[in-house]
C-alpha cells in the first residue's frame, strides 16, 4: 500500500443508522462525492449509509459536511449530528457539553449528556419543521402545507404529508409496513415527480399517541435502520394530523429514537445514543474520481 492515498476513519452508528465520519478540521479529503459512494460500499468499502465529514466553522463550534451512499450531498441528518457530538467530545475536540454544528440546513445545537466522561446520549435542537410545500419542496394543491393530500404513484393511491426538518420528506400513514411497500414503493416515492429534489420517504404505523412504528426509504441511499429527521417529520405529520401528541417516542428497525415537538418554540428535539464502530484507515482508489458514474 505504499504511495497509496489514504484517510483515517471512524464508524459510527445512531440506532443502527450508521456512517463513516472523516475528520478533516486540518485537511479535507478531494472528490467527496465519490469518495462517499467508494466507501460506502458495502462490498469493496468500508460499507455505510454515507459519509460525514466534520470540518472547521466560522459560525459555529464544527461544520458538517454529509453525502448519501450514491455520492449525493444531503442538507441534514439527526443521527449523524448525534454521533458527531459524541465523536468531538470522546475524541477530544470539544470539552463542554453544548456544542454548536453548521449544516445545509443551518446551525444546529448539541446537547450532550454526559457520564464518567462518556456520552451517554446526545439531543438535538432541530429547529422549526417547514410546512410550505414551495420550500420542502414538494407539489401540492395548497400553497400552505401538504397534510394528507391524495396523490396517485406508481398506479397505486397514496396519502402523503410532507415536512421539511432541513431535507424533503413524506410521510405515509398506513396499518401494516411491509417489505413490499418499503421496498417495492419507496423508490418510485423518492423520485416522484411531485418531489423535484426528490424525497426521503417514511412508511409509520401509528401505535398510540405517543409511540410510532417507521421504516424509511431514504434518498439516495435506500432503506436504512434509521432516520433522524425521518422520526422528526413523521412525529410532526402525525401531530398534525391528530394522531399523536407531540412527545413520541419512534420505534425503527435500529432502535428507538425520542421526539418531541415544542408547543412554543415550535422546535422539534431529537434525542438518542451513538455508538463508536471502528477506527480504521481506507485505501483510496487512484482512479476515484471515475467512480462517480458506476452506480
Amino acid at each position: 500500500m505504499e504511495g497509496k492515498k489514504k484517510v483515517k476513519f471512524t464508524k459510527m452508528h445512531g440506532a443502527g443508522n450508521d456512517y463513516v465520519y472523516i475528520n478533516a478540521m486540518e485537511i479535507v479529503p478531494d472528490n467527496l462525492p465519490p469518495l462517499s459512494q467508494m466507501i460506502s460500499d458495502r462490498h469493496f468499502g468500508v460499507g455505510s449509509d454515507g459519509l460525514v465529514v466534520i470540518m472547521p466553522s466560522q459560525v459555529a463550534d464544527f461544520r458538517m459536511r454529509m453525502f448519501n451512499a450514491d455520492g449525493s450531498e444531503a442538507e441534514m441528518c439527526g443521527n449523524a449530528s448525534r454521533c458527531i457530538g459524541k465523536y468531538v467530545f470522546e475524541k477530544g475536540l470539544a470539552d463542554k457539553t453544548e456544542v454548536t454544528l453548521e449544516t445545509l440546513a443551518g446551525i444546529k445545537t448539541l446537547r450532550l449528556e454526559v457520564k464518567d466522561n462518556e456520552v451517554k446520549s446526545v439531543t438535538v435542537d432541530m429547529g422549526e419543521p417547514e410546512l410550505r410545500p414551495e420550500v420542502i419542496p414538494v407539489r401540492s394543491s395548497s400553497p400552505v402545507s401538504k397534510i394528507s393530500e391524495r396523490e396517485i404513484i406508481n398506479g397505486r393511491e397514496y396519502v402523503v404529508t410532507a415536512v421539511s426538518m432541513g431535507n424533503p420528506h413524506a410521510v405515509v400513514f398506513t396499518d401494516n409496513i411491509t417489505d413490499e411497500l418499503v421496498l417495492g414503493e419507496g423508490p418510485y416515492l423518492e423520485t416522484a415527480e411531485i418531489f423535484p429534489n426528490k424525497s426521503n420517504i417514511e412508511f409509520a404505523r401509528v401505535i398510540d399517541r405517543n409511540h410510532i412504528e417507521m421504516r424509511v426509504w431514504e434518498r439516495g441511499s435506500g432503506e436504512t435502520l434509521a432516520c433522524g429527521t425521518g422520526a422528526c417529520a413523521t412525529v410532526v405529520a402525525a401531530a398534525l394530523n391528530g394522531y399523536t401528541d407531540r412527545r413520541v417516542i419512534v420505534k425503527l428497525l435500529g432502535g428507538e429514537l425520542e421526539i418531541y415537538w415544542d408547543d412554543q418554540s415550535n422546535h422539534v428535539f431529537l434525542k438518542g445514543g451513538a455508538e463508536f464502530i471502528a477506527d480504521g484507515v481506507f485505501y483510496i482508489p487512484t482512479d476515484i474520481a471515475q467512480y462517480e458514474n458506476k452506480r
